[in-house]
């Protein structure tokens, strides 16, 4: 186990970037090309937008796409920060590497709001994000450590698969987004794999009660996630209203619709269909405690 926090501390100093010198070069976004590729935004459902209404689907998409990344990595920093602690008086390679993982969160943080920015100016106003980072990082980190962990896990993995399966290969992204998680990506693929050594050290702290308490708790935040997405979902989507042609009633029902199944897909499913994680969290729990989870996410996949 020493061996892989080792080399999370090596990759980690190898793909380290900096903002400005590595990503952002003095670069502004182009609005001529999309921002989220095709198979996370999944504009193929919305057969009667034009090529244009379509690229603006993709950025509106993309913009809260950073901004929901910003908000997760609220809570990842202080809860790696928090579990270090197991490792402050021992395994000092271990604690190195959590570390650098909380120093990496907290650059992300900045990226983000950096990103954030650069889009306002390219963008119409009325765009809102809804949720409140520290709100909500707050009802996250009073869920238990087992809980969090699983949540982390379960977001860094979608990460990686986000950028191998849909952004890496799309050729007609903006170049300087591509860029911002291109780079994204190569420091999440160390966090990854802390993510599965300290979930998996914690699971191995728990008793049977404490560990049917940590599903629940999972239940809850997948439920919570839900509810943000919802509230993002209907905001975008009026947004795009805002910015656009007049769409009939139906039109506009399946525009909003197209925006929630998108972000379910992006926040929720492509992660808890991953298989590493589905390997891992079947590793933990009984086949009773996996029936709550599945019969908690039956909705949201269907």
């Amino acid at each position: 186990m020493q061996a892989t926090y080792a080399k999370c501390i090596e990759v980690s100093k190898r793909v380290r970037f900096e903002i400005d010198r590595d990503v952002i070069r003095g670069r502004a976004f182009d609005f001529s090309k999309k921002f989220l590729p095709d198979g996370l935004s999944k504009i193929d459902r919305l057969d009667f937008l034009g090529a244009a209404e379509k690229r603006l689907v993709s950025q509106i998409q993309g913009r809260t796409y950073a901004n929901m990344f910003g908000l997760v990595e609220r809570f990842i920093a202080p809860k790696v920060t928090q579990i270090s602690g197991a490792h402050w008086l021992g395994d000092q390679t271990a604690f190195e590497a959590l570390v650098r993982f909380t120093d990496e969160e907290l650059k992300h943080q900045e990226l983000f709001r950096r990103i954030e920015r650069m889009v306002a100016q390219g963008m119409p106003g009325g765009y809102t994000f809804l949720p409140q980072p520290n709100d909500v990082a707050q009802a996250v980190l009073s869920k238990s450590t087992w809980a969090v962990l699983a949540l982390i896990c379960h977001i860094e993995l979608f990460v990686l698969t986000h950028f191998r399966q849909a952004i890496e290969p799309d050729a007609e992204l903006s170049d300087l987004w591509k860029d911002v998680f291109t780079f994204h990506a190569r420091e999440e693929s160390q966090h990854a794999i802390l993510d599965e050594l300290e979930w998996m050290r914690e699971n191995g702290t728990l008793t049977v009660v404490e560990r049917d308490q940590g599903v629940d708790d999972l239940i809850a935040l997948v439920a919570a996630v839900d509810g943000i997405l919802q509230m993002q979902a209907k905001a975008d989507a009026a947004f795009f209203f805002a910015m656009t042609r007049k769409l009939s009633v139906e039109r506009e029902a399946r525009v909003e619709a197209a925006f929630l199944s998108a972000y379910r897909w992006q926040y929720i499913v492509s992660g808890v269909q991953d298989e590493r994680f589905q390997q891992i969290l079947g590793g933990m729990v009984d086949a009773a405690q996996m029936a709550r989870i599945g019969g908690a996410l039956a909705p949201i996949l269907e």
